[in-house]
């Protein structure tokens, strides 16, 4: 079985740190991102989510949302799921939606990555 708590890190080297996972699915942790949009410093931002409890033999999907409180004015939305191969390691999957605030409606073409 895939444990969804405990330390990540992606391709980018940013890490996530996640919680233990609750019984009805919740968690919480914590992203040190290290990318950004403004090519600054990289800092801590919270992160919630929830996890589906997988079926017999299914390995377990979820979803969170990172708010970049302390230096974007923007959410990121990921959902994936969790795998383990033949050796035992464990990989997360996932697709992210990034939300940038604009100042207008006519902007709102540009605002999701």
């Amino acid at each position: 079985q895939c444990q969804l708590s405990g330390l990540w890190q992606n391709e980018q080297d940013s890490l996530m740190e996640i919680s233990a996972v609750r019984d009805d699915g919740g968690f919480h942790g914590k992203y040190l991102t290290r990318v950004t949009l403004t090519g600054g410093c990289a800092y801590i931002s919270p992160l919630k989510g929830a996890q589906q409890q997988p079926g017999e033999g299914g390995w377990p999907t979820f979803a969170f949302t990172v708010r970049w409180d302390k230096f974007s004015n923007a959410t990121t939305a990921f959902t994936g799921q969790c795998f383990m191969d033949t050796g035992g390691k464990e990989t997360l999957t996932t697709m992210w939606l990034l939300r940038e605030a604009v100042g207008s409606l006519e902007e709102d073409w540009k605002a999701t990555r």
